[in-house]
């Protein structure tokens, strides 16, 4: 394991029992979501934690592949969906795998309607290699709905609190970005961006890009 994915798995049992920050936010993003998204479209998540955002939007979409690279997130996200299959609440389309977007285990023929990464971003290594990754991935057309943390502004204040977390193994790997720098790297990865907004207030950039 890699010192992020070791950090994740590690925190997967406390994660899933940390309510959300700002519900209001969090429902304005699957609100927005939903939006793009189709009944016949086959869909996949990176970064899915523990499932909760999966479990919501599935029942929107044809397929649903929801993937996160620690395995404490994924068991703890078909925990979930077990419970939910038993109460005839889950989609049947819906599956949650240990993967991250270079594995073998996400590719189709048909490529993805649409691939989704919520809070994810920021916390890539190889920015560039993913984006052009999820292009790939994508029908032609298709869309990447993000939504990033960005800290980039008042770096000077988390910047150091950060790394000398991830010295003892407290923090994960952190990218700073703006709400431009965000922005940039999709748009010259090939991507045309047709919907932006900031929620919550004022820190996370979301960001609907159209492959082209």
């Amino acid at each position: 394991m890699t010192p992020s994915t070791r950090f994740w798995d590690k925190i997967a049992v406390k994660y899933a029992a940390s309510p959300v920050k700002d519900q209001s936010a969090y429902e304005k993003t699957l609100a927005r979501t939903i939006e793009h998204l189709g009944p016949e479209d086959d869909v996949l998540e990176l970064g899915c934690g523990t499932g909760s955002t999966a479990l919501l939007l599935a029942a929107n979409v044809r397929s649903y592949l929801a993937t996160d690279f620690a395995p404490g997130m994924v068991r703890i996200a078909d925990d979930k969906l077990e419970a939910a299959q038993q109460k005839g609440d889950a989609h049947a389309g819906l599956r949650f795998a240990v993967a991250d977007v270079f594995s073998e285990s996400v590719e189709t023929e048909q490529g993805y309607d649409a691939i989704l990464g919520y809070n994810f971003l920021h916390l890539v290594e190889t920015p560039e290699d993913l984006m052009a990754r999820v292009h790939g991935l994508l029908k032609p057309g298709g869309l990447f709905i993000s939504k990033t943390v960005c800290l980039k502004d008042k770096a000077w204040l988390f910047l150091p609190l950060i790394k000398a977390m991830q010295l003892v193994g407290k923090a994960p790997f952190v990218k700073m970005y703006s709400f431009a720098s965000v922005e940039n790297l999709i748009s010259r990865s090939g991507f045309e961006i047709i919907e932006t907004g900031t929620y919550p207030e004022p820190r996370s950039r979301f960001v609907v890009a159209r492959k082209v």
